[in-house]
């Protein structure tokens, strides 16, 4: 993701009060572009905030695999280790 993209979505998520930077586990900042932080947040990608772990790590490998297919979030999911979407599935979860 561009540095500058990523300084934006912290920056809105912050400004916003749903999350610190400090909070956000690395690479969270570039899904929370398109996927909201907050299930309140309505956008025209499927909402993630608050689903459970387990189901979000689940789908980031089958994108990963090829399994599912994706207009991009199958080239994304590429991008992180097994170790960083665990992070940010918990880090989603726990998101209202």
């Amino acid at each position: 993701m561009h540095a500058t993209c990523l300084i934006a979505a912290v920056t809105i998520l912050v400004s916003a009060g749903i999350a610190s930077a400090a909070d956000l586990p690395p690479g969270a900042a570039s899904c929370t572009g398109c996927h909201a932080a907050s299930s309140s947040v309505q956008t025209p990608v499927p909402p993630i905030a608050g689903k459970p772990a387990a189901e979000i790590v689940s789908q980031m490998a089958a994108f990963k695999s090829g399994e599912r297919k994706g207009t991009i979030m199958d080239r994304i999911a590429k991008g992180f280790t097994d170790e960083e979407v665990r992070a940010i599935a918990t880090w989603y979860e726990q998101q209202k």
